[in-house]
């Protein structure tokens, strides 16, 4: 057995909540910023930000919220988002962290699956809300500013200050985010308060912060690497956070040069834009000291090409949902081109070849398997995923193949799982399948990742058409866009006799991507 463990020293994990954690320093920073949105129409110091907290906290105990209990939070990146989910988490329940641009369809099965109570959302979503809770146990839709008909204002709904809810950190849940893992459809993924608290500090190497320091927040809260990585990973760092809900390149340049953006983080389509869109010699960008990618591989070059017209490090990490979500990252001064860095504090990991289950030496490709405290507790009510992920002996089988160099860092070079990546978002073949196949004119479909240098990946359809059929691939995007999130969407069709599957019925995707 090979195992890699991380370069970087150890670390210390606190016996604490993830809102513990997250306020540890609120006494210490109580009238610094804490967290704002770029118009600063919302906007809370450290102690104002923990008030609300434990208000909300206390208001949601009053409405039955406690351990055991579920709460959805469908909301773009706001200041208000990290009251809800810490509210929430020193109620003593969990939260699960819905896309607001899904669909009541997609919203209805994350909700039901998840077995929430409340909702929270903002005005625009509300309509959707509403819809997507029946046949839910959702009894209330809370709205995060003015309540539209049926709904309830979220400022009548906070209540004398809580302290929190006791639980066992290491294994309550806090969180309940959905993955598609390495195959099949979204599943949630239990985070406790130790997985949390505990990836927070394994990074603390990897990313050093500085005081008086100010990060861009643009990436989506609901996706684990903007919860983490962000909202919580810099709270507890005592980093003014400032919110965009939706990322858009001049409005990210301005808050960029307004209030001196010293962190910016990323997914490669917005390095890509830093690299090579005009707008950006239009601002002052100087502030900036560096840049960091991840939810997807950023190419060697483009990297380059990104620090060179920054004049600041472009750096990236690795992670997924299951991982909390860093296994590796780059740190300051040591950044290898195309690599995702080093495996963080107190991690291990293997590259094991996934036919013969041989551990392979450095520079060799195999299968990345990920040991440490990050490491999810489990899916939500399904044993078997959770088993065919994390086996016996701790491991965390992540489906993506890679390559450790004689540096010790680590890089992505190719995917076992069935997993669609675009634009950092995940998209699940089979979910598609079953949409598709529904299809009067389909017989049988399969769905892969081809390879896109703005996207990371597309989702591309391969259809065998029912019999005296044809299919185009405007009928497969209006089946699509009826039923699921955009970036669902098929991006390329390719009509074939037959789709080709082993003799158990497997689809053999590798002969698709071979195509």
């Amino acid at each position: 057995m090979i195992i890699h463990s991380s370069p970087l020293p150890a670390v210390d994990i606190p016996d604490v909540t993830i809102t513990g954690h997250v306020l540890r320093r609120a006494d210490e920073l109580a009238g610094r910023l804490a967290i704002r949105d770029t118009a600063g129409t919302s906007s809370y110091t450290y102690a104002e930000l923990s008030e609300k907290i434990h208000a909300l906290a206390g208001g949601l105990a009053d409405r039955g919220i406690a351990p055991g209990k579920v709460v959805g939070l469908m909301a773009p990146n706001l200041p208000e988002y990290a009251i809800v989910f810490h509210g929430v988490a020193v109620a003593g329940a969990a939260v699960t962290t819905i896309n607001p641009t899904y669909g009541p369809q997609e919203v209805r099965h994350q909700l039901a699956d998840a077995g929430a109570t409340i909702l929270f959302t903002v005005p625009m979503f509300a309509a959707t809300a509403l819809e997507a809770i029946e046949g839910t146990d959702v009894t209330e839709v809370v709205i995060i500013g003015d309540a539209v008909e049926g709904t309830t204002p979220m400022a009548s709904v906070y209540g004398d200050p809580l302290e929190q809810v006791p639980v066992d950190v290491a294994t309550h849940t806090v969180v309940l985010p959905y993955s598609s893992g390495t195959t099949g459809l979204p599943k949630g993924v239990m985070l406790s308060h130790r997985n949390l608290v505990a990836n927070i500090e394994q990074c603390i190497h990897a990313i050093r912060y500085q005081e008086y320091e100010v990060a861009l927040a643009a990436l989506p809260f609901f996706h684990i690497y903007g919860m983490q990585v962000l909202m919580n990973g810099l709270l507890s760092n005592g980093v003014a956070t400032i919110t965009m809900p939706r990322f858009d390149m001049a409005e990210a340049l301005q808050a960029v040069q307004d209030l001196k953006i010293t962190r910016f983080f990323a997914v490669p389509p917005i390095v890509l834009g830093l690299a090579n869109a005009p707008i950006v010699d239009d601002y002052d960008t100087s502030s900036i000291k560096q840049i960091f990618s991840g939810a997807a591989p950023l190419g060697a070059e483009l990297a380059d090409q990104a620090s060179a017209r920054m004049g600041c490090e472009v750096v990236q990490g690795y992670g997924m949902t299951e991982l909390s979500p860093v296994s590796h990252s780059t740190p300051e001064g040591d950044f290898r081109p195309g690599t995702s860095g080093v495996t963080i504090s107190n991690t291990e990991c293997r590259i094991v070849d996934p036919e013969s289950g041989e551990d392979q030496p450095v520079g060799e490709r195999g299968e990345l398997w990920v040991r440490g405290p990050q490491v999810m507790t489990g899916y939500l009510n399904n044993p078997t995923a959770t088993a065919e992920t994390i086996d016996a002996d701790g491991w965390l089988h992540t489906g993506d193949i890679a390559i450790i160099d004689e540096h010790g860092h680590m890089s992505i070079v190719d995917r076992m799982k069935e997993l669609i990546k675009y634009k950092g978002f995940q998209v699940a073949p089979a979910e598609l399948e079953a949409l598709l196949i529904t299809h009067p004119k389909i017989a049988d479909v399969a769905v892969i990742g081809i390879p896109d240098d703005e996207a990371g990946e597309l989702p591309k359809a391969f259809v065998a058409a029912a019999p005296g059929e044809t299919v185009t691939l405007d009928e497969v995007q209006a089946l699509v866009s009826e039923n699921l999130v955009s970036y669902k969407q098929i991006r390329a069709l390719e009509i074939l006799d037959a789709i080709p599957k082993s003799a158990s019925g497997k689809i053999l995707r590798k002969d698709l991507r071979n195509r």
